[in-house]
């Protein structure tokens, strides 16, 4: 059988680790997908130094347009990523009657519904394994291993800097400014870390990973995103005497008034596995009702990490390309008719529990007018812990941990807390899952 023909957009990290890994492992890699899967062409600005990495052994050009054009090529590997341009390359490669493998999450997150629809019409496939979690093969397990399976919820660390900054400022008590810094020094973090610390790259693959479970479309602009930038290394600290860790985590729910997409700083029990999750690596936590909760963990990003996902895509299409396409997994794991329009709901209305930090007067009566104010909200408290004053000073901290209660609820109780004459400045507020 006559081999693969593969056109690559993008020879940058993960490109270039797609080529390498491709070449170096062409024998096994023939021999799952039953044909060889060959790079025919490659694309990228940088022309010379893409024909360093690939030496003699395919054509390079600066225009992406005569890849997805050039009707040798069978599948288009995007990994130039952004917007604007990937989406009309990767339009026009299935327009073509090509097969696309794409790591980009935020292209999918925002315009996944078009270029589905467009896939289907065509009848071509598009991959996209890499575009969540990195080498975990998290898209396979959601779309395919669980599909016996009613998901319940996902929880996932699916950023490795903000969950290497995390780290760091609870192992060595540091500030987030000083941790940032010293992620771009290592390489963790971007010069312009702003996708990352403020949540939008998680934000991007949870919408992908919540259409997936639970069948609607990609919506990220319902989603409610919070990142770490504003998080205090006082209140890890606190957290860990609590007994809890934080994490930036994508967190996804079916609920019975419609779906739960929200990314923010999450308190975890210590002891579960996916709060131990350390350094630079991801893990998504999926809770269904036949096999219970399931972990994933791995690297989430790397230049052979995110190759080994994109190769799996290429494999499977390699197989699947004679496949009736009536007969092929659906892209979103459901079938197109049976997609649903389930409502997202506003951060208003999701129900989970809290951590709350205040500066208050050392002075008798100022628990009792807190409790006072969340009772009437029909806030119950959990768990307590008030430091005591350093000698001299007239303010302390009081921590509090809820039971499980409305966003609304809670917005509505922190108002009113910041009201009052013995509270000083704003009350810091974290929400907490059990993760159960």
């Amino acid at each position: 059988m006559k081999p693969v023909k593969v056109g690559i957009l993008g020879l940058g990290t993960v490109g270039s680790g797609t080529f390498n890994v491709l070449k170096r492992n062409q024998k096994e890699i023939r021999g799952r997908a039953g044909r060889g899967i060959e790079v025919a062409m490659v694309a990228d600005r940088d022309v010379e130094r893409a024909r360093k990495i690939v030496g003699g052994d395919c054509e390079v050009v600066s225009d992406g347009n005569l890849v997805v054009n050039n009707p040798d090529i069978d599948i288009v590997v995007e990994l130039i990523g952004g917007y604007d341009v990937a989406k009309d390359f990767v339009l026009k490669a299935i327009a073509n009657g090509k097969h696309v493998v794409t790591a980009n999450k935020a292209l999918l997150a925002l315009h996944g519904n078009e270029i589905f629809q467009a896939a289907q019409e065509k009848k071509v496939i598009v991959a996209f394994e890499a575009a969540v979690a990195g080498g975990i093969p998290i898209i396979k397990a959601l779309r395919e291993g669980l599909t016996a399976n009613r998901i319940e919820w996902i929880a996932g660390i699916i950023n490795g800097t903000t969950n290497f900054i995390l780290s760091e400022m609870r192992e060595k008590g540091l500030d987030f400014d000083t941790v940032l810094k010293e992620a771009q020094a290592l390489g963790y973090a971007e010069a312009d870390p702003t996708f990352d610390i403020e949540g939008y790259d998680a934000a991007h693959k949870v919408t992908i990973m919540s259409a997936l479970a639970f069948g609607i479309p990609v919506q990220f602009n319902k989603a409610h995103v919070e990142g770490i930038n504003k998080l205090n290394a006082i209140d890890i600290k606190y957290a860990e005497q609590l007994g809890y860790r934080i994490k930036l985590l994508g967190i996804t729910k079916r609920m019975p008034d419609g779906i739960e997409l929200r990314v923010h700083p999450t308190l975890i029990p210590a002891k579960r596995l996916i709060a131990n999750v350390e350094g630079a690596m991801n893990a998504v936590l999926v809770n269904s009702d036949a096999v219970g909760a399931t972990l994933y963990y791995g690297k989430g990003a790397g230049s052979e990490p995110t190759a080994s996902a994109v190769i799996a895509d290429l494999v499977d299409i390699a197989r699947l390309e004679s496949v009736n396409p009536e007969h092929r997994v659906p892209p979103l794991a459901f079938q197109p008719d049976a997609m649903k329009n389930t409502p997202v709901l506003p951060m208003s209305e999701v129900t989970t529990s809290y951590y709350l930090r205040m500066q208050v007067k050392d002075q008798p009566g100022v628990l009792a007018e807190i409790t006072r104010i969340l009772a009437d909200l029909n806030i119950s408290i959990d768990a307590f812990l008030q430091k005591e004053p350093q000698e001299g000073e007239t303010l302390v901290d009081i921590i509090i941990l809820t039971h499980l209660t409305q966003e609304k609820n809670m917005d509505a109780a922190i108002e009113k807390v910041e009201n009052l004459s013995t509270v000083m400045g704003k009350v810091t507020k974290i929400r907490l899952e059990e993760l159960m």
